[in-house]
C-alpha cells in the first residue's frame, strides 16, 4: 500500500511495478482523489481509515510517499505505533548500490542512483534520480538529495536535511540537520544546523 498519491506516489508505483511488486492501492488525505485510478491502481480511501490502516503491516507493506517532513514523522510514528511496521524500500531496479552500502527503511531511491561503497543512507529520505553518494558518506534520516545531486566521499549529511538538485557537497564535509543547500550550489565547507545556503561557493542565506 502506497500512503500519498501525489507524483511522489506515482513514481514509487512505477518503482514497485518494474520490481514486480504488487501494489493494492493508495491511501490519501485528500478526499477529492479518493476513487481515482493512478496506472490501474485506486485511491482507496485516507489513511485514517480503520479499515485500510488496520491491513497495514498484517496484510501488506507500505511506503510512505511524501516530501512533507512533518507529515511524513507522524504517519511513521503512528504506523510504528499501532502497526509496528516500519515503512519499507523504494529501490529503482536501475539504480547502483555498492554491496557494503548500508541502506535503512523507508527510502526512496530513484533510477540512476549510485551508492558508492561503506555508505550509509538512514530511514526515510529521499534520493531522487541520478544522484550519487560517494564511497563512506553518509545520509540522516527524513533528507532529500536532489536529482543529479553529488555528495563526496565520507562526507556527512544529518537528518531532515534538504539538499537541491544539482548540488554538490564535496568530500568530507559535514552538513549539519535541518539545514538546506540551493540547487547548483558547490558546498566547500561546513554548514551549522538549520542554515541555507546557496552559490558557487556556497554562503549562507540569511531569513
Amino acid at each position: 500500500m502506497i500512503i500519498g498519491a501525489s507524483g511522489l506516489g506515482k513514481a514509487v508505483l512505477d518503482i514497485f511495478t518494474q520490481n514486480d511488486v504488487v501494489v493494492y492501492g493508495f491511501l490519501d488525505d485528500k478526499k477529492e482523489r479518493h476513487g481515482e485510478t493512478i496506472g490501474g491502481i485506486s485511491v482507496l480511501g485516507s489513511p485514517d481509515e480503520a479499515t485500510y490502516f488496520d491491513l497495514l503491516g498484517q496484510k501488506c507493506d507500505v511506503f510512505v510517499a511524501s516530501d512533507d517532513t512533518k507529515l511524513k514523522k507522524g504517519l511513521i510514528q503512528k504506523l510504528r505505533r499501532e502497526r509496528k511496521v516500519m515503512p519499507v524500500n523504494a529501490i529503482h531496479p536501475n539504480a547502483g548500490i555498492a554491496s557494503t552500502a548500508i541502506i535503512h527503511h523507508g527510502n526512496l531511491i530513484a533510477a540512476q542512483v549510485n551508492i558508492g561503497a561503506n555508505a550509509e543512507v538512514g530511514n526515510h529520505c529521499l534520493l531522487h534520480t541520478a544522484c550519487t553518494i560517494e564511497y563512506g558518506a553518509s545520509i540522516g534520516d527524513f533528507s532529500q538529495i536532489g536529482a543529479g545531486t553529488i555528495i563526496g566521499a565520507e562526507a556527512k549529511i544529518g537528518k531532515e536535511v534538504f539538499v537541491g538538485s544539482g548540488a554538490v557537497v564535496v568530500g568530507n564535509v559535514e552538513i549539519e540537520d535541518g539545514a538546506s543547500i540551493g540547487a547548483g550550489s558547490v558546498v566547500i565547507g561546513k554548514v551549522e544546523k538549520g542554515k541555507t545556503v546557496f552559490g558557487n561557493p556556497a554562503t549562507e542565506i540569511k531569513r
